[in-house]
């Protein structure tokens, strides 16, 4: 194989699979959907049928394009993170199959999929391989309207921007596990896959979408607990005792927690949840992982107005040794951004993360190698992912252009949902909005 391209390949094309709320297939769990909606060859219905065409030949193009350092648009989300300094999804993908970025080609050599790597680059992309890891996108269905999400991944939220005028489909999004025989379909691949190792469901909110209990049970029923791999994400306003007992048949569980800051203002971005109800199961959620000796970490998605508050989420996490994780830097919406903000209120955010990364005295190396599922690396994977954002907020570029499409988006929904965002933020935030017309 020749010009294969440290900076751009990924192993991912070989053994991981998305399936989007509509129950479309896609080939990456950190690519955009409007980026990859983009793509035509890429649009397959989620069906037993064709799902062996769609990963091992359809797929053909994209793996022959990692393969000759092409650089895939798709792919700009986890570029963007490299940049920045942040463990993006390529390298711990890379991880995955023993391949180090900063020791490529001898680690790309010895990799236990190089000769699936050469029978691709032989065969014009074609793999016989099967999907190993899977993340199942469940639905929209979900209990939440967070300000930055879209209509894709909250039902809720659809419906008020619906009425808002600010979206215009005449069908909402479906819910793909809503339909019993796509369930079956799927839990029939599953069953066929050959070295099926990890399943990821997000939603919507899993907790509220039937279709994530019927897949945990029909997994059961198959065996396949005593040898796959779990992880959810919840956005911790649920508790349902019936599904954490379920759970624990499984071999291994990766629990995600959805929250932005214990801070008043998470009740805001995350509408129209309230912290202390949220923090209270947080701690029953970890205290349940701790008898079932699950892995934990906190999902953030961090926004222009939770950025002076994420000292406290990397503070908590630190002192409970769990990790700190992001899929990316937000993209969308474009509106709620971190890089919305002014270099001027930008500075002292940074500075204040930064002062409390060096408030720990640990040393930072390299973050491309470190396994932050590893609990005894927890600690030194906050510090690498919080100084990822120091990174960022202080040389993303400025888009303060779009601050009154904030605005403007954010006075629409209060008027749905009787708040203001002025009882949570800052003076200096006052300032700036009242400037773009709040």
């Amino acid at each position: 194989m020749k010009n294969i391209n440290p900076d751009t390949f990924c192993p991912s094309l070989w053994y991981h699979m998305r399936i989007l709320p509509s129950g479309k297939m896609r080939f990456c769990r950190w690519g955009g959907i409007s980026k990859q909606d983009s793509r035509d060859s890429i649009k397959s219905d989620l069906t037993q049928e064709n799902f062996p065409e769609y990963f091992q030949n359809e797929m053909s193009t994209l793996r022959m394009d990692m393969i000759q350092g092409t650089h895939i648009p798709e792919c700009q989300d986890c570029r963007l993170m490299e940049t920045h300094g942040k463990v993006s999804g390529r390298e711990r993908q890379l991880l995955k199959v023993g391949i180090q970025r900063n020791n490529f080609d001898k680690t790309f050599r010895s990799s236990p999929f190089y000769n699936e790597f050469q029978k691709s680059a032989d065969n014009n992309g074609h793999t016989d391989l099967w999907p190993q890891d899977w993340q199942i996108d469940l639905g929209n269905q979900c209990n939440s309207n967070c300000i930055f999400c879209t209509p894709e991944y909250s039902s809720k939220l659809g419906a008020e921007l619906k009425k808002l005028g600010l979206v215009n489909y005449k069908k909402p999004a479906t819910n793909w596990s809503n339909d019993d025989a796509a369930v079956d379909q799927f839990v029939d691949m599953l069953a066929k896959s050959k070295k099926l190792a990890y399943l990821h469901f997000v939603g919507g909110e899993p907790l509220v979408i039937p279709g994530f209990k019927k897949i945990l049970e029909k997994l059961v029923d198959r065996g396949l607990n005593k040898t796959v791999s779990i992880g959810f994400t919840t956005n911790l306003t649920l508790w349902d005792k019936s599904i954490i007992d379920l759970l624990s048949q499984y071999q291994e569980v990766n629990l995600g927690m959805s929250l932005e800051c214990f801070d008043k203002i998470n009740n805001y971005l995350r509408y129209p949840s309230k912290i202390d109800h949220v923090q209270d199961t947080l701690e029953k959620f970890l205290l349940a992982s701790k008898n079932k000796n699950w892995l934990n970490s906190l999902r953030i998605t961090p926004t222009l107005f939770s950025v002076p508050h994420l000292v406290s989420i990397y503070e908590y996490a630190y002192s409970k040794n769990i990790g700190v994780e992001s899929c990316n830097f937000l993209d969308e919406p474009a509106h709620m951004r971190m890089n919305v903000l002014p270099m001027d209120m930008r500075k002292p955010f940074a500075d204040k993360i930064q002062q409390w990364i060096d408030s720990k005295n640990l040393p930072l190396t390299d973050n491309i190698t470190i396994n932050y599922r590893d609990p005894n690396l927890s600690q030194k994977g906050i510090l690498e992912d919080a100084q990822s954002y120091v990174d960022y907020i202080r040389n993303a570029p400025e888009e303060t252009h779009r601050l009154p499409d904030t605005v403007s988006y954010i006075k629409k929904l209060e008027t749905l949902r009787g708040n203001t965002i002025l009882d949570y933020v800052s003076p200096e935030y006052e300032k700036l909005l009242r400037s773009a017309g709040y």
